[in-house]
């Protein structure tokens, strides 16, 4: 039987929600960051990690900020503390030394997530030759060890799709992803099939941009967007060659959101898609056997 969904307990988003109750509440007393820390005599860096959930919170944290902040409820002062503690809890993935831990946490605890990708498979889609092309293609000079767990985390990664109740997962892909040939024609093959099988899913979508569209508002972009229902605001996610960054403003969310729903409207239907991409798995598995009888040949 799937694993039953337990976002509640993610502490990424715990920490998430707990830094903007923080937040809010200094607000609401009128005070500043650097006031707040020369009052708990300590960085003001400290305060603004901890609003943004970066790092987690300890108990004198949150005794000391209730005081400040003038909670007095004991309802609303043990809410916080619970929040500290889940915020503390390892996740699966923090076994693994993952420089994108805070993604996955939150990525865990979402229940629907909007990708656009205009060059590659979402990773929650991926195969395993498609991640191990990936880092093999890399500049990094991954070790095979390293590479092997790369495969490890993303399978892991890829048990959302199937747990109790699944993740929503919405894709919209450029034309572009079905047709680099990453890993070769026979990894390729393997991952559209991959797409083909995860398009029937019904909490599954795939829309694919066709190159006959032209441009678009997001063709040098990469963005998804989570949603953790009401355990937690809304977060847009960018990555870039440079890095990435987390977006949770309201005018932020609010304009990605209108670009997936424009990117959605101008890709083919679910339906379409997956005749395109059957139309062009066709052609990898005609170059694969072209292959196979050259070498028996």
């Amino acid at each position: 039987m799937p694993e039953e969904h337990r976002s509640l307990g993610s502490p990424t988003v715990r920490r998430r929600e707990l830094g903007a109750m923080l937040r809010a509440l200094r607000n609401e007393r009128g005070l500043t960051v650097d006031q707040v820390a020369a009052e708990l005599l300590c960085s003001p860096s400290k305060v603004s990690r901890m609003e943004t959930g970066q790092r987690g919170a300890t108990p004198r944290d949150i005794r000391d900020l209730c005081d400040l902040y003038g909670v007095t409820e004991d309802a609303d002062r043990e809410r916080l503390m619970t929040l500290a503690r889940e915020g503390k809890q390892h996740g699966w993935w923090q076994s693994y030394n993952l420089d994108f831990a805070t993604y996955v946490g939150l990525e865990e605890a979402a229940v629907s997530l909007s990708f656009y990708m205009p060059m590659l498979v979402p990773g929650l889609l991926q195969t395993p030759g498609y991640v191990r092309a990936l880092h093999e293609a890399d500049m990094q000079n991954y070790t095979p060890e390293w590479v092997d767990a790369a495969v490890e985390v993303r399978l892991k990664r890829q048990q959302i799709l199937t747990r109790n109740p699944p993740l929503q997962l919405s894709v919209v892909l450029d034309e572009a992803v079905l047709h680099r040939v990453v890993g070769g024609p026979a990894v390729m093959g393997e991952q559209l099939d991959r797409l083909i099988a995860a398009a029937k899913l019904t909490n599954v979508t795939i829309s694919v941009i066709p190159f006959t569209v032209g441009a678009h508002p997001a063709m040098d972009s990469l963005f998804e967007i989570l949603d953790f229902g009401d355990t937690a605001p809304q977060v847009v996610y960018v990555e870039g060659l440079m890095g990435y960054i987390y977006l949770d403003r309201a005018q932020d969310i609010s304009r990605y959101a209108q670009v997936f729903d424009h990117l959605r409207d101008l890709a083919l239907t679910p339906e379409e898609s997956a005749e395109l991409i059957a139309k062009i798995r066709t052609q990898y598995k005609s170059v694969t056997s072209s292959a196979a009888n050259g070498i028996k040949g």
